[in-house]
C-alpha cells in the first residue's frame, strides 16, 4: 500500500447505531453518510474497554487493557508502553493531535510530536480515583446530575468542539502544506456527543422531544436483571431522576450532539478538499466507546451491551474500497497496524505480537465473520471484571463470580434474550470460554486490577479520603471554554 497522509477523526461516546449510515431512522448525519458511501463501513466494531481512558490507552498502544494496566479513568496513558506514535516518530513520520487525548498530561512521552489544545486527565493527570474504588462499590450520587443537564444550549464541551474544528481546518489549509515531503498522521478528537446531553440550539431543534423513542427495557423473557448489572446500576444510579419527559429530552439532545459532530466533520472534510489534500489523504472516523442512552435503566458507558461497547467505523480515501460494508469483527486494537501501514512503516517483531490486524487489509479481503474480538472492563461500577468476546453471530459476556450472558445478535440485535441458560448452548459457551482463556485469565486479571487500584487509593490517602474527595464529574476542558463542572 502506498504511504499516504492519514487523518483519524474520533469522537467520544458515540453509540454505533445513532448514525444514518448505520440505519438509524431519525439521526441525521449526512456528512458521515457521504464518507461511508465513498469508502468502507465496518459493521461489527468494538471498543477494547467501554470507558474513555483505558479505551484510548488501548487505541494508542494496540494492546489490551490487561496487558498494559491502564485500568480505569485514574490510570491515564503516560507513554510507559510504546504506541504507534513512538513508532511514527522513530520512522520520521510527523504526527499531530488536535483536541481530546485523555492521556496523563502534555509532557509525558506519548509519541505525539505536537498537541494542539489537548484535553488530558483531570486534576493534572490524577483522573477519576473514585472509579478505582471497587472493594465495596460506593453509590456515585453525581451520576444523578445527568438528568439535570439536558436540552438545548452551549457547554464548555460544545464550545471546545467548535475550537477543535476551527483549529483543524486552519491546520489543514495552512500548516499541512509544510509537511508535503513525507506522509503525516493527524489525530482529530472531538468530545461530543459525550454528556452533558445539552446540544446547541439549532441541532436540538432537529429532534422534537415528543417524537423521540423511549429507551428499551430490560429483558423481555421475564428474567430479573443480571446481578452484575444491578450492582452497576446501584453504584451509578443515573436513571433515578429521569421520567419519560426527561428521557425524551435527553435522547433528543444526544441525537442533536451526533448531528453537531457530523457538521464539524463536514467542515473538516471541506478544508481537506480546499487544501488540495483529499486525493493524498486517507480518512478514518471512529469513536472511543458508546452510550447506553437510558437502555435498561442506564446512561453513560461501562457495560458490554451493544449501546456502550459497539462503535462506528468508516474509512475512505485512496486504496480503500468504495461503497463496501465489512462484516469482519474489528476493534480499536486494530488501529495500531492500520496507522503504521498507512504511513508506510513496516511492522517489527514487537509490533507483530500485538493482537490487531490492519483495517486496510481486512477491508480489502473477504469477510471473516468468525474472527473473535475482545473487550474488558475494570472501572467504575464494576463489582468484578467484565469481559466480552464477539465472534460470528454470538456475543459472550463473562463476569467474574457471576453467570455469563450469551446473545445471538443476528436474531436478537437488541440483546433482550440471554441464551446462556437455554438448553442447547452448552457447547457454544464452552467454546467461548476456551477462546477467552487463550486471551486472558479472567480471575487472575480481576485480582491484579483490584490490587493495582487498591494501591492507587492508598497512595491518595485511603478509601475514606477518596470517597470524601469525590471526583464525580467529567473531565474539564483545557483553557477557557466557559468551563462547568459536570
Amino acid at each position: 500500500m502506498q504511504p499516504m497522509n492519514l487523518m483519524i477523526i474520533m469522537d467520544d461516546e458515540h453509540s454505533q447505531k445513532t448514525m444514518g449510515c448505520y440505519g438509524h431512522p431519525l439521526v441525521k448525519t449526512p456528512n458521515l453518510d457521504r464518507l461511508a458511501a465513498s469508502g468502507t463501513r465496518f459493521e461489527n466494531v468494538y471498543t477494547n474497554c467501554p470507558i474513555c481512558t483505558p479505551a484510548r490507552a488501548s487505541f494508542a498502544t494496540g494492546k489490551y487493557v490487561h496487558e498494559i494496566g491502564y485500568w480505569d479513568n485514574a490510570t491515564p496513558y503516560d507513554g510507559r508502553v510504546p504506541g504507534w506514535g513512538h513508532r511514527l516518530q522513530a520512522s520520521g513520520v510527523r504526527n499531530i493531535s488536535i483536541g481530546k487525548l485523555h492521556y496523563r498530561n502534555e509532557t509525558d512521552p506519548t509519541g505525539i510530536d505536537e498537541q494542539i489544545i489537548p484535553m488530558h486527565a483531570r486534576d493534572g493527570g490524577v483522573g477519576d480515583i473514585l472509579g478505582s474504588v471497587r472493594d465495596e462499590l460506593p453509590v456515585r450520587e453525581s451520576s444523578k446530575t445527568l438528568a439535570a443537564q439536558i436540552g438545548a444550549g452551549e457547554t464548555s464541551y460544545s464550545n471546545y468542539d467548535v475550537d477543535i474544528t476551527q483549529r483543524t481546518c486552519e491546520w489543514l489549509e495552512g500548516e499541512a502544506g509544510r509537511y508535503s515531503e513525507r506522509p503525516w498522521v493527524l489525530f482529530v478528537s472531538f468530545v461530543s456527543p459525550h454528556y452533558p446531553l445539552i446540544a446547541p440550539q439549532e441541532f436540538f431543534e432537529m429532534y422534537p422531544p415528543d417524537e423521540m423513542p423511549l429507551p428499551k427495557p430490560n429483558a423481555t423473557d421475564g428474567r430479573p436483571p443480571h446481578p452484575w448489572i444491578e450492582a452497576f446500576r446501584t453504584c451509578l444510579p443515573s436513571d433515578e431522576p429521569f421520567d419519560d419527559e426527561k428521557r425524551r429530552i435527553a435522547i433528543a439532545s444526544y441525537f442533536g450532539l451526533c448531528s453537531f459532530v457530523d457538521r464539524n466533520v463536514g467542515l473538516v472534510l471541506g478544508s481537506l478538499d480546499r487544501a488540495g489534500l483529499a486525493d493524498s489523504t486517507r480518512v478514518v472516523f471512529v469513536s472511543d466507546h458508546g452510550e447506553s442512552l437510558g437502555a435498561r435503566g442506564m446512561w453513560g458507558k461501562g457495560t458490554m451491551y451493544e449501546e456502550a461497547a459497539a462503535v462506528p467505523l468508516i474509512m475512505a480515501g485512496p486504496d480503500v474500497p468504495a461503497g463496501k460494508m465489512v462484516s469482519t469483527p474489528v476493534s480499536l486494537a486494530d488501529f495500531y497496524p492500520t496507522i503504521l501501514a498507512s504511513a508506510g512503516v513496516a511492522l517489527n517483531e514487537d509490533d507483530k505480537t500485538r493482537p490487531g490486524r490492519s483495517l486496510y487489509e481486512i477491508a480489502a479481503g473477504a469477510d471473516d465473520y468468525e474472527r473473535a474480538v475482545f473487550s474488558e472492563y475494570h472501572a467504575a461500577g464494576a463489582k468484578t471484571a467484565a469481559y466480552m468476546l464477539r465472534r460470528g453471530k454470538f456475543k459472550y459476556i463473562r463476569y467474574v463470580d457471576f453467570r455469563p450472558e450469551l446473545f445471538d445478535l443476528d436474531a436478537d440485535p437488541e440483546e433482550l434474550n440471554d441464551l446462556a441458560a437455554s438448553p442447547g448452548h452448552e457447547e457454544i459457551l464452552r467454546e467461548f470460554e476456551a477462546v477467552l482463556r487463550k486471551i486472558v485469565d479472567p480471575e487472575a486479571v480481576d485480582r491484579r486490577a483490584k490490587a493495582d487500584q487498591a494501591a492507587l487509593i492508598d497512595r491518595h490517602g485511603g478509601r475514606e479520603t477518596v470517597l470524601n474527595h469525590g471526583h464525580g464529574g467529567a473531565t474539564p476542558t483545557p483553557g477557557d471554554y466557559h468551563d462547568d463542572e459536570y
